[in-house]
């Protein structure tokens, strides 16, 4: 039987044409760029399908760049939002400690007003009994306190030493209801009885008479006679003056210069003559006169 086709070249024979054809058509492009404009068409066709090729990887580095740059965002936000906090409470701290800073600068400027020896002290608590106006401080016998010694702070009288131990005291203000202190009118040396009310930053003065020369207005200072506090120290500013028709006297109320519910730092105050405290010591309760029939030399400072 006659074959109908004759055998074509072998397998090695087309493989060494196919190189010899890619060397010679190289060699033709390296050097005169015959196919430069075949191979630009090429690549116009084949970009498509090269960018389809490429555009899942594309997509993956796409997600993972927001991802990363999401977690990045809200890192830096967390990160913000703490160094915001702890800034928020710097200046907090900050502020408290330029508000405590004002106020040490005030006792110390009502120190250099005083003139006599004084120290520097610390609440650290309130008496409870709101029947008392007293309160604790952080300095004691070991520093020097005795009872009857004057506590201001810087703009008015505080209060007295009442009680003493080693390393506190008890202070009793000036608002207490056993307590008086010697008061003049600083407007016109018009001398009487500053009595404490029993409501903080209240006084009352009950022994003058209906006629006596005192206004809304006038500041109180302490005499000096009650031989603790020395004259001029601020008291109390007088807010109300009431006269009844045919009553014997005038109903003043005074408002205490000090803000005794606000303090935190007080002076402890040495006079000229610290042997003087027996005719300033506040008069216990058992013992306080009506504020109608309380005689001007009984209650001290």
């Amino acid at each position: 039987m006659k074959l109908i086709f004759t055998q074509g070249p072998s397998i090695t024979t087309r493989l060494v044409a196919a190189v010899l054809l890619s060397i010679a058509i190289m060699v033709l492009d390296h050097r005169y760029n015959h196919l430069e404009s075949l191979r630009s068409g090429l690549s116009v066709l084949l970009f498509p399908v090269q960018y389809l090729a490429s555009l899942p990887l594309l997509l993956s580095e796409s997600a993972s760049d927001a991802i990363n740059s999401r977690s990045e965002l809200e890192a830096e936000r967390d990160r913000l939002h703490a160094e915001n906090l702890l800034l928020r409470a710097r200046q907090q701290k900050f502020e408290a400690l330029e508000a405590e800073n004002m106020r040490l600068r005030g006792l110390l400027d009502s120190s250099f007003k005083v003139g006599d020896r004084v120290l520097i002290a610390e609440l650290v608590a309130v008496e409870q009994d709101p029947f008392r106006q007293q309160v604790l401080i952080n300095k004691g016998k070991t520093s020097g306190l005795f009872v009857g010694q004057p506590v201001v702070d810087a703009n008015a009288v505080v209060g007295q030493v009442t009680h003493i131990n080693p390393f506190s005291a008890s202070v009793l203000l000036i608002t207490d209801a056993a307590h008086a202190l010697p008061v003049q009118v600083s407007r016109n040396g018009l001398r009487t009885i500053a009595l404490g009310t029993g409501l903080i930053n209240r006084l009352e003065l009950p022994h003058l008479p209906n006629n006596a020369d005192i206004k809304v207005g006038d500041l109180l200072t302490t005499s000096g006679m009650g031989g603790s506090f020395p004259p001029g120290y601020p008291v109390a500013e007088v807010i109300d003056v009431r006269r009844e028709p045919g009553q014997p006297f005038a109903s003043v109320i005074a408002q205490t210069t000090a803000h005794l519910d606000r303090i935190r730092e007080v002076l402890l105050v040495w006079t000229l003559d610290p042997d003087i405290v027996a005719d300033s010591m506040p008069i216990e309760e058992d013992e306080a006169l009506p504020a109608s029939t309380a005689p001007t030399g009984e209650a001290g400072e």
